[in-house]
């Protein structure tokens, strides 16, 4: 029986196809298995995580969330602490300190970089740390604590608005922007912004290994160079995130050089520039209501 050539032409077409399929199916997989072969820990080798600080720490929470991620991956055996932030809330700053001291507790060693300025709050983050690392440069130190009030009572009158309080507990309205404070309650204040500031010298004191006289001694708000830090033992090494990234490689016992990790946002720039810009709104009017309402912030200016 004599063959239709478009027949045969038909199923020589297909047949190639197939046979193409198979190939680029085939080439495909032994791409991906070497593009995953790359990203799984080799024997022998650790990971380090790059955690980023930065800015004014309004909230612990993405920072907690991360910091928990690389403690539950046995992968990552060391995380550096990249802070860039003049410091923030109180409370932000002892929380993320504590979830520090836990990856450490947990087996991670921590190492702190410290960018541009690390100060206040952002210095009190980096003494969880194991070691911490400045460039010559760096703004750090700055171990104090501040509320601020505005007194718009003049301003007020100008424009002709009162207030009237009606309260229950004497001290209810303290701080308010409509009146000075009595000289009572400033020493209230001051007896809780007393006891906040030794929370900070003994956050110090525990992570740096140093002694509660000496702390206290540099604890009066001032800031310091690395260089300067260096010399009252407030950090370990001079150096940049490289020499970082490589001593906490070191601690974790990671020969050569190591495999780094970085959790990134990919966005668009359009999506990157809105929350940029939300972002410095944020800060703007954080401080604002900070100075309003007297809110505890372990912040350099």
């Amino acid at each position: 029986m004599k063959k239709n050539p478009l027949v045969i032409v038909l199923l020589t077409a297909v047949s190639l196809g197939i046979l193409f399929f198979i190939i680029v199916s085939a080439a495909s997989l032994l791409s991906g298995n070497k593009h995953s072969s790359k990203s799984l820990p080799i024997v022998g080798i650790g990971k380090v995580a790059l955690v980023k600080i930065e800015g004014v720490l309004l909230t612990s929470t993405s920072i907690i969330e991360e910091l928990k991620n690389y403690i539950d991956d046995p992968s990552i055996k060391a995380i550096v602490l990249r802070i860039d932030s003049p410091g923030g809330g109180v409370v932000v700053s002892q929380e993320i300190y504590n979830a520090v001291k836990n990856a450490k507790k947990e087996g991670k060693k921590v190492v702190a970089s410290l960018g541009t300025i690390a100060a206040s709050g952002g210095y009190y983050v980096a003494a969880a740390a194991d070691k911490i690392v400045a460039n010559p440069g760096t703004l750090t130190g700055s171990i104090g604590v501040k509320m601020e009030f505005a007194n718009l009572e003049k301003l007020f009158e100008k424009i002709g608005v009162r207030e009237t309080v009606v309260k229950a507990g004497e001290y209810k309205d303290i701080g308010s922007p409509f009146r000075d404070m009595s000289a009572h309650e400033k020493k209230l204040l001051q007896d809780v912004i007393d006891d906040v500031h030794s929370q900070f010298i003994e956050a110090v004191v525990e992570g740096r290994k140093l002694s509660f006289p000496d702390v206290k001694a540099i604890a009066d708000g001032r800031i310091f160079t690395g260089r300067q830090a260096l010399e009252l033992k407030l950090i370990d090494h001079l150096g940049d995130l490289t020499d970082s990234i490589q001593m906490a490689g070191t601690l974790a016992g990671i020969k050569g050089k190591p495999l780094v990790v970085e959790k990134k946002k990919k966005i668009p720039f359009f999506e990157y520039l809105k929350e940029e810009t939300a972002t410095w709104i944020g800060d703007v009017l954080v401080r604002s209501i900070h100075k309003s309402t007297g809110t505890f912030q372990y912040l350099y200016r």
